[in-house]
């Protein structure tokens, strides 16, 4: 394969690649495959879930180029002030901790519950009625702790724009359900920590294809980690049906919900959410 230097121009997606087909964007080599393995590292995702190699960018590599349907693309960890701004914002989001003394903490608690039990009255924000919604006490402000804030938010956002699905999930409808079944609020906060931990968004510098590949379609949609985190849900309440799993297998329903969601987000012709198979799973 002949490798030749492209222009610094934006890319729009990559699939997962082979040994022999990236490489570092500064190279010259004929070798792409000698030059992909000195810049690029794989792990091994759980096989159980057929899950693709986790494509990692070791630290001296800015810019990776790829052939992809007979052409050369480039994907950079140099953001765009674009990219940097939402970025920012959404690395707030996560940093901002649930606080019950909080107002707008406080109300977010309220939208959440009129969201889910419309016309039915919330007694006390501290109050049993929430374990209804699958917390595990009367008081959701504890469960917070491992995600914060924006697993809050998430749900909120599942619940608004994507109503039919939400309720179906929290409500357990549609196939064989098992006799201890996951509590629909704090699963709701694995998963936002799931994705966080997925997109590696905390770190300095990009680790992953993946990270790269979220941000373009954050360039794309504001509301783009929302949007993955509705998908999720989807995803991992179908794996739960077709595992026939119980509330003790749940971190293995988790972890191949995070292979699903990798996969389908390399894919060549997703470039957004909602090109995502699994989208289609959300009304």
């Amino acid at each position: 394969m002949r490798v030749v230097r492209i222009s610094c121009v934006g890319t729009r997606h990559l699939s997962p690649p082979s040994s022999s087909s990236v490489l570092g964007c500064d190279a010259h080599s004929d070798d792409a495959s000698a030059s992909a393995s000195r810049l690029i590292t794989t792990d091994a995702d759980d096989a159980s879930c057929s899950s693709t190699p986790s494509w990692r960018i070791k630290k001296s590599l800015t810019c990776v180029c790829f052939n992809r349907k007979r052409a050369y693309e480039r994907i950079c960890s140099n953001l765009t002030p674009l990219q940097e701004e939402r970025l920012k914002r959404l690395r707030k989001r996560m940093k901002n901790y649930f606080d019950a003394s909080q107002p707008d903490h406080q109300d977010a608690l309220k939208a959440l519950w009129s969201a889910t039990y419309p016309g039915e009255k919330l007694q006390a924000l501290v109050s049993d009625q929430w374990k209804n919604m699958g917390w595990q006490g009367k008081d959701p402000s504890t469960d917070f702790r491992g995600a914060g804030f924006i697993s809050l938010e998430n749900l909120l956002f599942f619940a608004k724009t994507f109503s039919t699905s939400y309720q179906r999930l929290l409500k357990k409808q549609g196939g064989k359900r098992a006799a201890w079944e996951y509590p629909f609020a704090v699963a709701g906060v694995n998963i936002t920590f799931m994705i966080m931990q997925m997109l590696d968004l905390e770190a300095l510098k990009p680790r992953s294809f993946l990270r790269l590949v979220f941000l373009q379609m954050l360039s794309e949609n504001e509301w783009a980690f929302d949007l993955l985190y509705c998908v999720a849900f989807a995803v991992m309440d179908k794996q739960w049906l077709e595992k026939n799993a119980t509330y003790m297998e749940f971190n293995d329903v988790l972890r191949c919900t995070r292979g699903q969601l990798e996969r389908e987000l390399m894919m060549d012709d997703v470039f957004r959410i909602e090109d995502m198979p699994s989208f289609s799973l959300l009304s």
